[in-house]
């Protein structure tokens, strides 16, 4: 026969045992959804990506808590955005984008080195919009970030990428 104390002690462990797998489930499913929606991208045209933004954005309402897909939402909405510049959601996509990277700083699961890379691309697609009003107000934010990113995280490839590519416009721009 089996004591209370013991039974209880059961029932804790199945109840934490069915709560991991559960998590461990709905993590599986996120990946699964934000894969499936990234898969989307391989012709990268515009309503491609908004598209995809789109989804993110249901993906985020069906895990809120999560930093992935606020991550990718605001990555390819960025992406959008340094492509289409002067499109009519480009502006209204900027401003979302915004909000989102502030939201992910505040989430204890963010990684800084992500939130700096983003709001580095943030202030360089501010650049590619209007070059001459912009390049001289938004140019140190958009270094500082990425140095910040890259001090952070040695091994953040986007960082290093995005950082490169605007060495390369600024170099382009300037004519050295």
């Amino acid at each position: 026969m089996t004591s209370p104390i013991f039974k209880c002690h059961l029932l804790a462990v199945v109840i934490f045992c069915m709560a991991s797998v559960s998590i461990n489930a709905q993590e599986s499913d996120m990946q699964t959804l934000i894969g499936q929606s990234l898969a989307k991208l391989q012709q990268p045209t515009p309503e491609a990506y908004l598209n995809c933004i789109a989804e993110m954005k249901r993906i985020d309402a069906m895990f809120p808590d999560s930093v992935q897909p606020k991550y990718q939402m605001a990555l390819q909405s960025l992406f959008f955005a340094v492509m289409n510049p002067q499109d009519k959601q480009t502006e209204s996509l900027l401003e979302e984008t915004q909000q989102t990277i502030t939201k992910m700083g505040k989430m204890k699961e963010a990684d800084p080195s992500d939130i700096c890379t983003l709001t580095g691309f943030l202030y360089m697609v501010k650049i590619v919009q209007n070059p001459a009003q912009n390049g001289q107000r938004y140019y140190l934010d958009v270094m500082q970030n990425y140095e910040k990113a890259l001090k952070l995280n040695p091994d953040n490839q986007l960082a290093k990428e995005l950082q490169q590519k605007f060495f390369e416009g600024m170099r382009q721009a300037t004519g050295m």
